[in-house]
């Protein structure tokens, strides 16, 4: 935490801050030009999509297949899911933050004609809720759910209520044709990845998808042992994710 930012804890903080964005081309080897919507929060970073992510993805999903995007931002994660997938794929991509989610419709709409993205404005939860997510910045950039972890550690001011859904009850009730093809769950969620993995067990037991799963910073040694275990608990051989082009690094052990 800056130094800078200890007042915005105690509730002395600036008005909220709303972002357009501006419409990029990026010339993909293979798909030709696609447009993209890259946000123009100064902290938001480049959106594109590279052929070599593209390649890394094809090595764990097939067009057709269904995927996971759980804590999608603005689709940089979701968007080559949805090349590698394709029109008769899907990729179903969950955003709470109002602010985000706005920029992630406009990148589905963008690239309809290369894959099926579908935005959901909610959190993947226990049970359905309101939940109250924390950011770093007026702008609602970086930020989330920090589960157990003190606002001091996490170091962000600024309160954003959002729904929160249980995902499996979800998709029976309205994409349930989609449930036996899901391949692929990647969940970014600053310290509640457990709690959403453990929420959707019941169909990560049943179609045993690849997971890409993120390991908060912030997050302490017995949540970083419980999140291990859920996944070996499965039979998950566990590595580290080195890059997007680079997928499966070196192999993690407990220790």
């Amino acid at each position: 935490m800056k130094l800078k930012d200890i007042p915005y804890l105690f509730g002395i903080k600036p008005r909220a801050i709303e972002y357009g964005y501006e419409i990029i081309k990026i010339d993909l080897p293979g798909e030709g030009i696609i447009n993209l919507a890259q946000w123009l929060h100064p902290k938001a970073g480049n959106i594109t999509i590279n052929e070599e992510e593209v390649s890394a993805l094809r090595q764990f999903i097939n067009p057709g297949d269904v995927a996971l995007d759980i804590g999608g931002y603005t689709g940089d994660t979701a968007l080559p899911l949805a090349i590698v997938t394709g029109l008769t794929g899907a990729v179903l991509v969950m955003e709470p933050n109002k602010y985000v989610f706005k920029i992630l419709e406009k990148n589905a709409a963008l690239i309809r004609q290369k894959g099926n993205m579908i935005p959901l404005p909610f959190a993947a939860a226990p049970a359905d809720c309101i939940m109250d997510f924390k950011y770093s910045d007026p702008g609602f950039c970086n930020g989330g759910f920090h589960e157990g972890i003190s606002k001091w550690r996490h170091g962000h001011a600024y309160k954003l209520k959002v729904e929160g859904k249980n995902l499996v009850n979800y998709l029976r009730r309205h994409h349930a044709s989609l449930i036996d093809r899901i391949k692929y769950i990647k969940v970014d969620a600053e310290g509640f990845d457990y709690s959403v993995l453990e929420s959707i067990s019941e169909i990560i037991e049943q179609q045993k998808p690849f997971i890409r799963v993120e390991v908060y910073k912030y997050s302490d040694l017995p949540y970083r042992e419980k999140l291990f275990s859920f996944l070996k608990n499965r039979n998950y051989k566990i590595f580290h994710f080195n890059s997007s082009s680079d997928y499966r690094g070196q192999s993690i052990s407990e220790n």
